[in-house]
């Protein structure tokens, strides 16, 4: 079997250093870039299975690579900072990276998270046909969804978010559940992903997100799909 190729993307060169050994040891390729610029270039040479990227990068800012990825990839992107604020997770988030850590991190933990996304490429598992409801329809072959007729372009987690819940119409999904399922049994992250992703579906997808319909949350639980 191949072995998955990952893009570390990181300016200090310990760290990438430090990085590099240990998923070489375990068995991966990796590729590295220590500015943004370059990153990009790497990246559209093809072959990567996941990309590791710094936050804070020369040249072009993390946040830029992420968007630039994101709108032609569904390339899984581990996003690193070395600031803790709750603001810098979440937008690592809605620009459409899968999970983050943040600085200093266990490089065993940052690999644990890695193998657990790759594991689960897809995560609702019904069969793939489109599903229907409360006016928006998810085709898993094709990874489009419209709301009330409008195409509506979605990142890779928010579509398997979306794509799990539609699956299981009515269904109350527990948030550990969800964690485990759309982001793999290893998932280190907390529930605040999960809400960061909800919200942005529901910006997408309810006619007053104030006030959801169709993602609609069960205190104390979870959530789940009411079509």
């Amino acid at each position: 079997m191949a072995r998955r190729t990952i893009l570390v993307v990181e300016d200090e060169r310990n760290i990438a250093d430090a990085l590099e050994y240990q998923l070489v040891r375990d068995g991966f390729a990796v590729k590295r870039a220590a500015d943004g610029r370059r990153a990009l270039e790497v990246f559209d040479e093809g072959g990567v299975d996941l990309v590791v990227l710094d936050l804070m990068l020369p040249e072009t800012s993390g946040e830029d690579v992420c968007r630039a990825i994101r709108r032609d990839s569904d390339v899984p992107i581990v996003m690193l900072t070395a600031k803790d604020a709750e603001v810098d997770k979440v937008l690592g988030l809605e620009l459409g990276a899968d999970d983050y850590v943040t600085k200093p991190f266990s490089t065993r933990e940052l690999i644990a998270r890695i193998r657990a996304i790759l594991r689960r490429p897809r995560a609702a598992g019904h069969g793939g046909e489109v599903l229907h409801g409360g006016g928006i329809t998810l085709d898993p072959d094709t990874r489009e969804v419209t709301v009330r007729g409008e195409p509506v372009p979605m990142p890779r987690k928010e579509f398997e978010l979306l794509e799990y819940m539609m699956a299981r119409p009515s269904r109350v999904l527990r948030r550990e559940v969800l964690l485990e399922d759309v982001w793999g049994f290893d998932f280190g992250g907390d529930s605040r992903t999960l809400d960061v992703h909800v919200k942005r579906l529901r910006a997408k997808c309810e006619e007053n997100p104030a006030s959801p319909e169709r993602l609609v949350t069960v205190r104390g639980v979870g959530y789940k799909f009411v079509p």
